[in-house]
């Protein structure tokens, strides 16, 4: 299961890096409006429902406690994205007010917590990890000394 979770972590910042260049490519459109930012909140829909799956499936297998809390940090941090947006325009209706400019730059910032949270989970998954098997070894080399 600790390699399910380091896929769907890695999944999960190749879509953070995704979510970047939609922001971009929405941004510096010729006419930046609410349909050129249509794939980038499409994506980040997509990227909260893998983090609250990336959450439940560190639960459902038992990794350690340390491991499971981050993966519901990733989740906070995706469900805090969209609520970052919505109150930055609520701001202002076009959010390009200094205001809502400032939340905005919280939705950016945000989202590189987020890959760094990722990238955190994908290294703790990957990692041996501290399961009985270790122990084994290190009683088994203990029992058989002189």
């Amino acid at each position: 299961m600790r390699r399910t979770i380091a896929v769907l972590a890695a999944v999960l910042m190749l879509a953070v890096v995704g979510q970047f260049f939609l922001a971009g490519s929405g941004a510096f459109d010729t006419a930046p409006t609410d349909e050129a930012f249509r794939p980038h909140r499409a994506l980040g829909y997509m990227v909260v429902l893998l983090a609250l799956v990336t959450t439940l499936t560190a639960a459902v297998a038992r990794v350690p406690g340390r491991l499971i809390g981050m993966t519901g940090l990733l989740a906070g941090l995706a469900i805090a994205q969209p609520l970052i947006a919505v109150i930055a325009e609520a701001f202002g209706d076009t959010g390009t007010s200094t205001g809502g400019q400032l939340v905005f730059g919280l939705h950016a910032v945000n989202g590189l917590f987020m890959m760094g949270v990722a990238g955190r989970i994908l290294r703790e998954a990957r990692s041996p990890s501290n399961s009985t098997a270790s122990t084994d070894r290190t009683a088994g080399g203990a029992r058989s000394a002189p």
